[in-house]
């Protein structure tokens, strides 16, 4: 089948490169110029395991192809993904402007039936307005109203395993319209996802708008599960409970499972704090209030402190004339998305304690720099404070304690005699319960976890 994707971000190419995988022809548009030079060269302008291999694959194979003509992509595809950015505004809410710029660039070029999808994370309501910005085109130009059709496709993606979540997938949601265009697009949607389907029924048909809100209330249910192990984590440490065997505990009910019973420094990413936030406006542009979703942020938002609480309790609020080691800058393991990451309030504060910073991060460094630009634009003396090594042994060197922050995989098991003798102290302050802190005493290192007996 041929495929457009616009938007060659996060969702889009890996949409875009899985699709081609299974034997479509695929376009991709995006209209930065420097983002698709970057892709016909050969990179990937982001991070995701497997990813540049199977672009590689497709593009060598004629199926997948990089673009900034808007009337080529419209004119390619029989179906046409938008998986544009949907940033949070001032007041919350999800900005569609980039959906609707989409949407009507279709309309003003669409000659031939097409299926329009949306595959980014939007607010309920938001295929009606794509509706009507592709109508006004069509409007103009006299051709048929149900010459397009909308579809919500959202995604269930995880940063760091998206190549592997998109070809086995736990399900797919796909919400059309009960119309003759609408059952007519619910038979090219169900043909493209047919390969997905090949073992057992993996797709959930429904209408657009509750489409639109499974997508939400996922990731809020996810969230919420985050910020609530986050809440009990700190408990436990006032009360001297172990977290790790509460979550084993509530985890073996089959009513709970484990899945994102974690405690840690709080959620990040592109997802779940503007997900979180853009169905709380969604509520409260409908006369009702989430409560629980509200608990849900402000607990992640204190969470990204915890760590630098618990560096203050045991070094004192001035922090001048130390030096501490953090490995982890990503908000999670296999990306180097360093979106709303807790890295970078935490890196802040420190410095703003009047510590020195020496950070590593497998894969998130370049990122990073970009993003504590940013953060530290008004404080230029306090950025030359923080700077980042390539070696995470070497950046313990002199250093007062270490601060782990993101769970790569190749910190997990480190040399513990040579962090002893390249720290000045052996302290470590893990912000994701990697180690057991019997084995922490053992080595005689203080070791500070989340509700792990501080």
């Amino acid at each position: 089948m041929k495929v457009t994707i616009i938007g060659s971000g996060y969702v889009g190419l890996v949409t875009g490169a899985c699709l081609a995988e299974q034997g479509n022809n695929v376009f991709c548009l995006d209209l930065d110029p420097k983002k698709i030079e970057i892709l016909n060269s050969g990179g990937v302008p982001i991070y995701e395991p497997g990813l540049k291999e199977m672009i590689e694959r497709n593009r060598a194979a004629g199926r997948l192809q990089f673009s900034t003509d808007i009337a080529a992509s419209v004119a390619h595809g029989d179906i046409q993904f938008i998986a544009v950015g949907t940033p949070p505004d001032e007041d919350g809410s999800a900005d569609l402007q980039y959906v609707v710029a989409a949407a009507r660039n279709i309309g003003r070029h669409a000659a031939t039936p097409k299926v329009i999808v949306d595959k980014s994370t939007v607010p309920v309501g938001t295929a009606d307005k794509v509706s009507a910005a592709i109508t006004e085109g069509l409007e103009k130009r006299n051709l048929p109203l149900d010459l397009c059709s909308v579809v919500s496709n959202p995604e269930f993606l995880k940063e760091g395993a998206a190549v592997e979540d998109f070809m086995r997938p736990d399900r797919i949601v796909i919400g059309t319209e009960n119309t003759p265009a609408g059952l007519r697009a619910k038979e090219q949607m169900r043909k493209l996802y047919a390969p997905f389907n090949r073992h057992h029924e993996r797709t959930y048909y429904m209408d657009v708008k509750s489409a639109e809100l499974t997508k939400y209330a996922a990731n809020a249910m996810l969230a919420t599960r985050i910020s609530f192990m986050n809440e009990l984590a700190n408990l436990a440490d006032l009360v001297g409970a172990d977290i790790e065997a509460v979550r084993q505990g509530i985890g073996s009910d089959s009513r709970i499972g484990f899945g994102f019973l974690y405690p840690g420094t709080g959620y990040g990413g592109s997802c779940f704090p503007k997900d979180v936030s853009a169905l709380s406006k969604t509520a409260k542009e409908h006369g009702r209030e989430l409560k629980i979703l509200d608990a849900v942020e402000a607990v992640n938002e204190i969470q990204k402190y915890v760590l630098v609480e618990k560096i203050e309790k045991r070094f004192g609020k001035d922090l001048s004339n130390m030096k501490f080691a953090l490995w982890g800058l990503a908000f999670k393991p296999n990306t180097d998305d360093m979106r709303e990451a807790p890295s970078r309030v935490i890196i802040q504060e420190l410095v703003k304690r009047g510590a020195t910073v020496v950070a590593h991060d497998p894969v998130a460094m370049p990122e990073a720099k970009h993003c504590l630009d940013l953060d530290f634009k008004d404080n230029p003396a306090g950025l030359q404070k923080v700077s980042m090594v390539a070696d995470p042994m070497a950046a313990l060197d002199g250093c007062d304690a270490l601060v782990i922050v993101t769970e790569w995989k190749a910190f997990r098991s480190p040399d513990f005699e040579q962090v002893m003798q390249k720290l000045t102290r052996p302290v470590i302050f893990d912000g994701r319960n990697l180690y057991e802190p019997q084995a922490m005493k053992d080595l005689g290192i203080e070791y500070f976890a989340i509700g792990r007996h501080n």
